[in-house]
């Protein structure tokens, strides 16, 4: 390799890095094994090379393929076209006849292999993508796709599919689920390859370090919970599982070194007589036996469901670390719910929704209400914690201004012998508008949790054993 591809290369795993992605040197020295001997003209090769060398978590595909676009683009500047798309008399294109052809196009794959594909993204791209901003030209993904509409392809693509499989019933297997699939994973591809597309123009004309600034997004386990849209939360919830593993493990070796029990100083000084008072080897108390209880109390109202959900995902894969686990859920009202979960975790989505839409979790006006909350369980379930229970509260704090009841809160503090708050909001925004996260947190110990990355580490750091 030359060194200015190898200069490349490393400033691109740099950037993996600073994204959050861990690459060790070993792998960045097959990554550049893996390019002397890949054709840099052929992208896909490329790319699937760097990522097989690069990548540990596959979770992090994503990431590595926007910043791969970046620093590997498929070239500069305009492309060359040589065909062109179906126009108006007006000279503009034809939207209507442009989805015919891309129908077309996608349901053979030569197309893609010829070139005539991404000639026509590259036109799409440049001429319903186009728009003038006050620095110049620019262009915008959301533009073209709205133009293109890639959804409304799907039955005219999964037609043509069943059309080129020679089919002789007039197109009609365009509607058998096998075609629709592909048809969807290629409208969805077409999406993607105009946000390439335009995302390549940008860096060409500001800078790829100020396109990746908005253009690539966060890891899965970096992305704020509450923020999160249905896409994001399917991948968050990928990165639970392997998550779980590492913690149940970390908890084990915390429990074996524990249960060695203190120094017992007496036994030490007897065992030191046939040693001449040396204490060669110490000996150890026998450690308390049994697991701890947990009991979670989780606010499950629509602005924090989410959250909440990803931490019970979490606590019940790590639930054999503990001898009991109770869940109770509320939004103005408290009610335990422990038996939705404890039928396995196959369905933990439609377990959280029929706990949410049967359970006797509100009462009143529908808004979360902690005060209220946090009284009622102390008159109804307060017994159930004890000096070997540990509490762990999940919710924002967001009270709508009713009364805090923080005296209830201390109460329930003083029972347990561990109690956290784990908070999916900003620091920064604790106690602002109708939060009384402040007030809480005076009584009991508050952590920030806005993803999974913190809600691991304050989850290892946190669970007792």
């Amino acid at each position: 390799m030359t060194a200015p591809l190898v200069a490349h290369l490393t400033d691109f795993v740099d950037e993996l890095r600073r994204r959050g992605i861990v690459v060790g040197p070993s792998a960045l020295i097959d990554a550049a094994s893996a390019m002397e001997v890949l054709d840099l003209l052929e992208r896909p090769r490329l790319r699937e090379g760097l990522a097989t060398t690069l990548l540990v978590d596959h979770a992090h595909r994503g990431v590595f393929d926007r910043v791969f676009d970046l620093w590997f683009p498929v070239g500069a500047g305009m492309r060359t076209v040589t065909e062109d798309l179906p126009r108006t008399p007006d000279g503009e294109l034809d939207v209507d006849a442009v989805r015919d052809a891309l129908a077309e196009m996608l349901a053979d794959d030569a197309s893609a292999n010829d070139g005539r594909l991404d000639q026509a993204i590259a036109m799409i791209v440049d001429e319903l993508g186009r728009y003038g901003s006050t620095r110049g030209e620019a262009f915008s993904a959301y533009q073209a796709i709205t133009a293109v509409s890639p959804q409304t392809l799907i039955a005219k693509i999964a037609a043509a599919m069943a059309g080129d499989s020679g089919g002789d019933d007039g197109g009609r297997a365009g509607t058998e689920p096998l075609y629709r699939q592909a048809a969807r994973q290629k409208a969805n591809d077409l999406r993607a390859a105009i946000e390439r597309e335009t995302q390549r123009r940008m860096a060409d004309r500001n800078g790829r370090e100020k396109v990746g600034a908005y253009a690539v997004p966060p890891l899965p386990e970096n992305v704020n919970f509450l923020s999160a849209g249905a896409k994001e939360q399917v991948e968050i919830r990928k990165t639970i599982e392997p998550l779980a593993r590492l913690l149940a493990a970390k908890l084990e070796t915390r429990r074996r070194r524990a249960h060695r029990g203190a120094v017992d100083v007496r036994k030490t000084l007897r065992a030191s007589m046939s040693t001449g008072g040396v204490p060669i080897e110490l000996s150890h108390r026998k450690p308390r036996p049994g697991r701890p209880e947990l009991i979670i109390i989780c606010d499950v109202s629509g602005s924090v469901a989410g959250f909440s959900q990803f931490t019970l995902r979490l606590v019940y894969a790590l639930r054999q670390q503990f001898s009991k686990v109770r869940v109770f859920a509320f939004v103005d009202t408290v009610d335990e719910v422990t038996d939705y979960f404890d039928h396995g975790e196959e369905d933990f989505g439609a377990a959280m929704h029929h706990m949410i839409s049967t359970a006797r979790i509100s009462t009143r006006d529908g808004h979360s209400d902690y005060g209220n909350m946090l009284a009622g369980f102390v008159a109804d379930y307060g017994d159930s914690l004890t000096h070997r229970g540990a509490l762990l509260i999940l919710g924002d704090g967001r009270n709508n201004y009713h009364d805090p009841h923080a005296d209830a809160l201390a109460e329930l503090v003083d029972r347990a012998r561990h109690a956290y708050w784990l908070n999916p909001e900003a620091k920064q925004h604790w106690g602002t508008g109708d939060s009384a996260a402040t007030d809480y947190a005076d009584v009991i110990d508050m952590f920030e949790c806005r993803n999974a990355t913190q809600l691991g580490t304050v989850i290892a750091d946190l669970l007792p054993i």
